[in-house]
């Protein structure tokens, strides 16, 4: 009974994975266009600021992109997962993935820019690598992801501008969004410890996972803020609804695919694009400053991720010991 039983799991797996395979584009205008969605995720959560409280914005986006997950499975005929168990690795994977992430970047670009909160956007890897060598056998340090590691959080001091001292607003909407890329660092090793490999497709376990993320907030948000007085302007409408279906929905598909054709390591140099996106996005549309030490800083923080993750070679001792370091999100 039991082998019958995970002999149809493995069927219904091996469907669903054949049913995600349909009409693509070449991986790499999916590759541009999952940046440019990610990147654009900033801009719509500076606007959504405007008007809402940051956990209604990420309440908001939880709704449309379960919604949006869930037509798809619908319109696939595909359900959710059934097993008890995953679905309490899918409730942590969402707490760290999504609610509690999604949350933080909200608070923190109150008092920051959506500028700065895409170049935090590129730190994942960063503290991806130490928490997947404490949760992940497979996973080794090596001398090069060490001295990626290194270079990276020197950049994380440059990109905070730490020698013009601490203590203004701006200061906690930095550490907001850096706390944001450590709950992605958490999310991702235990995402790939629990639930990578189950049966059935991607889109069923990410409807899972948002539809959890979307019930803690719905308890969680109505305690802790109050409903706007007024209706909130269209362009604030727009931006949530975008986060939800584009940045939340669609952006899920579309990284889950790119994991499966090209792999994980390939995939995850998005992360290096879509401070692209935000930083002109933020600077063109809403008006936003770069300061020379931001950018300076997000270099050395992309420079610190290819290092870590063996795509830049400093000296050929390292070049023979690199290897990946995490995967992207917003």
């Amino acid at each position: 009974m039991t082998r019958a039983v995970a002999g149809v799991g493995a069927a219904d797996g091996i469907a669903a994975r054949r049913r995600e395979r349909g009409v693509r584009l070449p991986w790499q205008a999916r590759f541009v266009l999952l940046a440019a969605i990610w990147g654009s995720s900033f801009l719509f959560i500076k606007v959504g600021d405007g008007s809402l409280r940051p956990l209604q914005v990420t309440l908001g986006r939880m709704v449309f992109g379960a919604v949006t997950l869930l037509i798809i499975l619908a319109a696939r005929r595909e359900g959710l997962p059934r097993a008890p168990r995953v679905w309490g690795h899918l409730a942590v994977a969402a707490l760290l993935l999504n609610a509690l992430p999604f949350s933080l970047f909200a608070y923190g670009e109150l008092p920051t820019t959506s500028v700065l909160a895409g170049i935090w956007n590129a730190t994942t890897p960063l503290f991806a690598f130490p928490l997947a060598l404490l949760m992940l056998r497979e996973e080794r340090p090596s001398a090069a992801r060490v001295v990626g590691l290194a270079i990276g959080f020197i950049g994380v001091l440059v990109v905070l501008g730490v020698w013009q001292g601490f203590g203004d607003h701006a200061l906690l909407g930095n550490l907001a969004c850096l706390g944001a890329t450590v709950s992605y660092g958490c999310g991702f090793p235990y995402t790939r410890k629990y639930l990578a490999g189950r049966p059935g497709s991607s889109v069923a376990l990410a409807g899972g996972q948002l539809l959890c993320g979307t019930a803690a907030l719905a308890l969680v948000t109505p305690l802790l803020t109050d409903l706007p007085t007024t209706v909130p302007p269209v362009s604030v409408i727009a931006s949530v609804v975008a986060l939800g279906v584009f940045g939340t929905g669609i952006a899920y598909i579309l990284s889950y695919g790119l994991i499966r054709d090209v792999g994980s390591t390939t995939a995850s140099t998005v992360t290096y694009i879509i401070p692209l996106f935000s930083t002109v996005e933020g600077v063109i549309v809403l008006g936003e400053k770069l300061a020379w030490h931001e950018l300076v800083g997000a270099a050395v923080v992309i420079l610190g991720v290819a290092v870590s993750q063996g795509r830049l070679r400093l000296a050929p001792q390292l070049a023979n010991q690199g290897s990946r370091a995490g995967s992207p999100v917003n």
